[in-house]
């Protein structure tokens, strides 16, 4: 009986889907990749030289409005655990919080444009 037992919980264990213990899903992914990428961008813009500033400013307000629409499309998929479900919610958390990190940093750049 305990063989039965230990089998069976040994398959439940070695059952159970890897987007149980998954951090971001694909999406997600995707987007801090694109977060990423936008911040090497306002950075470069930063150490940038008039028109070059701009035209790298421009792209970066392109990603982040694309990111944006990304984020506000995106759903956890149906069907997830309670549990699943608390954690792709915390990482959309995560990157919104980035993103608009990311938008207050490219005002800050805006900004000494204009004083230049």
């Amino acid at each position: 009986m305990n063989k039965i037992i230990v089998i069976s919980m040994l398959g439940m264990v070695l059952g159970f889907h890897s987007t149980v213990f998954a951090g971001p899903d694909a999406n997600q992914q995707m987007l801090i990749k694109r977060i990423q990428e936008s911040k090497q961008k306002l950075k470069a813009a930063e150490a940038a030289q008039t028109t070059e500033r701009q035209k790298l400013m421009e792209q970066h307000m392109k990603m982040m409005a694309e990111t944006m629409e990304k984020m506000r499309s995106m759903s956890p998929q149906k069907g997830m655990a309670m549990q699943q479900h608390e954690e792709w919610m915390d990482e959309h958390q995560k990157l919104m919080q980035q993103v608009m990190e990311q938008m207050m940093d490219e005002h800050h750049v805006l900004l000494k444009m204009k004083c230049m």
